[in-house]
């Protein structure tokens, strides 16, 4: 006959922050989950599944001690006490559960703190599991935090410095060839003549990609990214986004037609860095110059692949397909 179970015992771990901004800017930071890809270094991807008054239900794709988990999270909005409220739907092994708190407290007219508290626990207490979360929540929320201090004092709001856009293509190719093209990143120094080099590796559905391309003023850029192959939809989250970018993130989405063929679109998520602006561009740029600039390079680039996408889609059907 065997015992009760043990109830895990619950943790708790609290990190803090000084912010120059209104409680109530950084709270709306915080509040608009889309945009965490290009503002917090571990989160990749973010897909909202479900909105209500008050309460949101997303799963998040986010490094955790250097791997690509993903769970589903509930969240509860106070904007009035400047509160939002979260917990784990479904927690992964080794967490038995995990939820927490964002508070936003008014220090003066143009200053804050942040605070931001977790409080979980580990199935049947394992101690290498329980040193595990601890350092993962250490290493995240300090890095959450000094991302969200970052681009609360920028200077501008975040929907000037970010925003996304599509690239949309058709193709008379099958949606699998095209997703094939796109999801073999390995091969793309071979196919893609922007790309000069690339190299890929891949383990339980997660790929990192490193790749140097040429940027239009002929200059070689080094990018590091994540990838996650999602249903017919490929993510990514850029690591080491040009200087002009403090994040780069998006997805290539492939849908096969009622006939023949595919669309394919890539969208990007970008947030611009204001302080790299002039720097960049020349003295008299603006944050406007910017986006217009970083809108075409990206777009000119995602287009010409998308491109080859479905011409490698469309050589690849039998001369039957094609007919």
């Amino acid at each position: 006959m065997t015992g009760p179970a043990t109830v895990p015992q619950t943790r708790t771990a609290t990190h803090t922050i000084e912010v120059r901004a209104t409680a109530g800017a950084v709270y709306q930071l915080v509040a608009d989950v889309t945009r965490w890809p290009v503002i917090f270094g571990p989160t990749v991807h973010v897909e909202r599944t479900h909105e209500e008054p008050g309460a949101e239900h997303f799963r998040i794709w986010a490094t955790v001690n250097g791997q690509v988990k993903n769970w589903e999270s509930r969240r509860r909005f106070d904007p009035r006490a400047l509160r939002i409220s979260f917990r784990q739907v479904r927690s992964a092994a080794p967490l038995a559960s995990m939820g927490g708190e964002w508070t936003f407290r008014p220090l003066g007219p143009a200053r804050c703190e942040v605070v931001l508290q977790h409080h979980y626990a580990v199935i049947d207490d394992d101690p290498a599991a329980v040193a595990a979360i601890a350092r993962a929540l250490d290493d995240n929320s300090e890095a959450e935090l000094g991302a969200l201090r970052r681009v609360a004092e920028l200077g501008c709001s975040a929907g000037e410095a970010a925003f996304a856009f599509d690239d949309v293509v058709y193709t008379t190719g099958r949606a699998r060839d095209v997703m094939d093209f796109l999801a073999r990143g390995d091969l793309w120094a071979e196919r893609i003549p922007h790309v000069k080099a690339a190299q890929m590796s891949e383990s339980d559905g997660v790929q990192r990609l490193t790749m140097d391309t040429e940027t239009p003023d002929g200059s070689t850029h080094r990018t590091s990214s994540t990838r996650l192959l999602i249903g017919d939809t490929l993510v990514y989250k850029q690591h080491l986004p040009p200087k002009l970018l403090i994040g780069h993130a998006g997805q290539w989405a492939v849908r096969a037609t009622q006939g023949d063929g595919a669309v394919v679109t890539a969208r990007h998520m970008v947030l611009v860095d204001p302080e790299s602006v002039q720097d960049v561009l020349g003295a008299e740029a603006t944050l406007a110059d910017a986006r217009r600039f970083v809108r075409r390079a990206l777009s000119d680039n995602s287009t010409k692949t998308l491109e080859l996408a479905g011409a490698y889609a469309e050589s690849s059907a039998s001369p039957a397909e094609r007919e």
